[in-house]
């Protein structure tokens, strides 16, 4: 019962932040979340903004590093395996998200989260190589390739999930214009489309689509990916590892592949782009990976999944994530600010 209600609640929360995030992040006001003076010339004060764009990204990785931690630590596998198996992959993910981009897009200054997925998925079995290889010295239980996957592939539907509020910040990833799609589509869109206000969002200086009805893309594919997370959450602590692993790596890659061709912005040349292709390699290769290594009989804890992540040193290492990707991805670089600065004199 207790795994049912904390994934009802979960839900809950997510619904409520869903229901103010479409409502509220296509507007101008929230794509720049500050902006701090660097230098002053004859203008006044350049400054570098910092983004929501920044803030949603940082918040979606820290909770899928949360769900992954959560997750691991339900099966009772050591800290540092837990530890040392997600740094492996986040050193091989985290520089492909820019690297795949610029090969793909040809651009320097964007991200892909599809590229750091397919990258993070090639990496993850030699990760646990990796880590089983130390256990076996220092005598420890060896961490199984299934569930180690399959936490991963949970993390990244749901941290992938809250992280399409970062586009809608942005105004990137946009859907086609509604008069562009079928008939179908422009009724079931027609009275819940994005209207993107502001001339720094992507869509503005992109395609000039300010202002413009488009498919809302990223809240179709944000409630299909947070709907979908939550569902393979319940199956892995039920110990239903590879029912948990086809579903988030099925519906998210196969709707991925799908959900490109309702959307706008650039992905790469060719009728299937490389992302797409990039997407079904991810889930046959997962595949592949749980044949050859079958998911063993256990049952996940979940009280112990949460002692785990109610620990200062768990918190604190969260915190410290959350910080370094908000300042990895949050200090924009395709946007500039002059800022002024006075006195109120009726204040004195």
């Amino acid at each position: 019962m207790q795994d049912y209600l904390f994934v009802a609640g979960l839900a809950v929360v997510l619904g409520l932040v869903l229901n103010w995030a479409f409502r509220t992040l296509p507007r101008e006001r929230w794509q720049i979340l500050a902006a701090v003076p660097l230098r002053k010339d004859r203008q006044g004060w350049t400054g570098v903004n910092l983004t929501f764009y920044g803030f949603f990204v940082a918040s979606a990785n820290t909770l899928a590093l949360a769900t992954y931690l959560l997750l691991s630590g339900s099966l009772g596998f050591a800290r540092w395996q837990i530890a040392a198996a997600m740094l492996l992959v986040l050193v091989c993910g985290l520089p492909a998200a820019k690297i795949v981009a610029r090969i793909v897009e040809k651009k320097k200054h964007t991200l892909t989260v599809g590229g750091a997925i397919f990258v993070g998925m090639l990496a993850s079995p030699f990760a646990v190589f990796a880590v089983n290889a130390l256990s076996r010295r220092l005598d420890t239980p060896e961490m199984p390739v299934a569930p180690f996957l399959t936490s991963l592939t949970v993390a990244y539907i749901l941290g992938e999930g809250f992280g399409r509020l970062a586009c809608i910040s942005f105004g990137c990833c946009y859907g086609k214009r509604l008069q562009d799609v079928g008939p179908f589509l422009q009724k079931l869109f027609r009275n819940r489309h994005f209207k993107f206000r502001g001339d720094t969002k992507k869509i503005a200086y992109a395609s000039d689509w300010e202002g413009v009805e488009v498919v809302p893309i990223q809240a179709v594919t944000s409630c299909i990916y947070l709907a979908t997370g939550l569902a393979s959450i319940l199956l892995f602590l039920k110990g239903r590892f590879t029912e948990a692993f086809l579903l988030s790596a099925g519906v998210s890659q196969f709707w991925r592949f799908y959900s490109e061709t309702l959307r706008a912005d650039h992905r790469g040349g060719g009728r299937i782009t490389a992302y797409q292709w990039m997407g079904l390699a991810t889930v046959a290769y997962g595949a592949g990976v749980l044949w050859l290594f079958p998911a063993p009989q256990a049952a996940p804890q979940l009280m112990a999944g949460l002692g785990f992540l109610w620990d200062v040193a768990t918190l604190l290492v969260l915190q410290g994530f959350w910080l370094a990707i908000f300042l990895f991805t949050g200090v924009s670089m395709v946007t500039g600010s002059v800022l002024s600065f006075h006195v109120h004199e009726d204040r004195i």
